[in-house]
């Protein structure tokens, strides 16, 4: 397709104009690919890259079939995560705001059941939601499929290789047989076709793009003994700088062995891990994404989905033993354009490991030796942001504006001055400029008749206090 505009598709006036605001100027390859086949109909697999613009790609088909006087589920995408299904929801909800009034609902594990029911009662049109508790409503008769129009699986690969197969196939046993299927997986292998083949209807294959650029990413491998693995960490971190990094463990044990050591050291890190509980992961993912925390310590099921814009480096504390997944961690960093760097530590017996990434990518491991680097042992700059929890969300009506409005007004910031801004049901988070954010409270907070803990938004008071290490 020569012309890669969204004006070319001749989608409607208004859903062009909402995607010219988000600054959806011109399709991804994968968009182009797959966008004209998708609105035909057909049933698709799509083989790319976590980062390349495939929720535009298989959202706006599924939008441009909703019918929004329908209040019946007529979408519903699959995530191997929660994060993921997060993300995949926020961004279905940012295209449909040229089409009107629909209505997204988040079907994940980790929380009460509840929310989630009551919000199918009132009614919605797209679900997006990990296999395990999409199963669970169709068990209890709280999620309907039978006006389902779009199916779709995202990170397929990941799915069956975290053991969801079964419920895939037991939800697509509800959905109704005349639909359209849309899969997309960075990699598509020979038992992940075999299992699959059944979910689709004469499918068109796409492969775009699925190795990161090398060029823009560049990686270091650092050989280290079988001791002082944390303290080379460290040692990357104070010599390259990054604003934002991640570092990959191989396990949750691990992960808070590096988290608490680098801690001790006074970075500002926080651990990602399976089994913690929701408000936990929520907040570190929070911080992290608004830059209150500048490493987050994470294992490869946890971080599945978690997409940061500007993430400066990636660390792999262990190597991988999966050339694929050591291509998925490289790849968070160096997107949109940006220059990415990759650094690497391996112990003798994980040099094998690092053979199969050489032949799995095609190139030559660049070592390092850690001596090469800066021994420096001086102060680590803060996180440049302070996150502010206030004790109200969705169910006290609570907006961004009217947390922006607060800040920028009673407790006299600059908007600049004010991060991102997360409102969940019953909490809200802001990142503030730490040089700024004690002084905003206090104004914020001073002359509170309930006490210095609350503030006062839109004439209501809450309380706040904020997130740190």
């Amino acid at each position: 397709m020569s012309d890669t505009t969204f004006s070319s598709l001749q989608l409607a006036a208004p859903f062009l104009a909402n995607l010219d605001q988000l600054g959806y100027k011109d399709m991804t390859p994968v968009q182009a690919a797959t966008l004209p086949l998708a609105l035909a109909g057909r049933d698709l697999i799509a083989q790319a890259k976590t980062g390349s613009g495939k929720t535009a790609a298989f959202g706006i088909g599924m939008l441009l079939k909703l019918n929004p006087t329908l209040f019946a589920v007529q979408g519903l995408v699959m995530c191997p995560t929660r994060e993921l299904a997060d993300q995949v929801a926020n961004e279905l909800r940012r295209l449909a705001r040229g089409i009107g009034n629909v209505k997204v609902v988040v079907l994940t594990g980790g929380i009460s059941m509840r929310p989630q029911i009551a919000s199918l009662e009132f009614g919605a049109h797209i679900a997006v939601g990990t296999p395990g508790r999409i199963r669970d409503h169709l068990q209890r008769r709280t999620l309907d499929l039978a006006r389902l129009r779009t199916l779709v699986l995202d990170e397929a690969d990941r799915m069956t290789d975290m053991g969801f197969y079964d419920e895939i196939a037991a939800i697509v046993r509800e959905c109704p047989a005349h639909r359209q299927t849309l899969l997309f997986s960075a990699t598509y292998p020979d038992d992940i076709r075999a299992a699959t083949a059944r979910f689709l209807r004469d499918p068109l294959e796409v492969a775009v793009d699925t190795a990161h650029a090398p060029a823009r990413i560049e990686q270091r491998f650092y050989e280290i003994g079988f001791d002082g693995r944390v303290d080379a960490v460290a040692r990357l971190l104070r010599h390259h700088r990054p604003v934002s990094a991640i570092a990959f463990c191989n396990t949750k044990a691990r992960c808070r062995e590096v988290a608490d050591a680098l801690r001790e050291q006074g970075f500002s890190a926080l651990a990602l891990y399976g089994e913690m509980e929701q408000r936990e992961r929520d907040e570190t993912l929070v911080r992290f994404a608004n830059r209150s925390c500048a490493v987050l310590v994470a294992t490869d099921v946890a971080a599945r989905g978690i997409d940061i814009a500007g993430l400066e480096a990636v660390i792999n504390v262990d190597v991988s033993k999966d050339p694929e997944v050591h291509v998925h961690r490289v790849g968070r960093t160096g997107r949109a354009g940006a220059n990415g760097l990759a650094l690497s530590l391996c112990a003798p017996n994980e040099k094998r490991w690092v053979k199969l990434i050489e032949d799995a990518q095609g190139f030559t491991a660049e070592w390092h030796a850690l001596g090469e680097l800066d021994d420096d042992d001086g102060a680590v700059d803060p996180a440049p942001m302070i996150t502010l929890c206030v004790s109200g969300g969705k169910k006290d009506k609570l907006r961004p504006g009217d947390l922006l409005g607060a800040l920028t007004g009673d407790a006299g910031l600059l908007k600049e001055q004010v991060g991102k801004i997360a409102i969940f049901e019953f909490v809200s988070y802001v990142a503030l400029d730490r040089r700024v954010a004690q002084q905003a409270f206090d104004r914020l907070n001073g002359a509170n008749p309930l006490g210095p803990d609350f503030g006062t938004i839109k004439g209501r008071h809450f309380k706040m206090r904020f997130i740190d290490d």
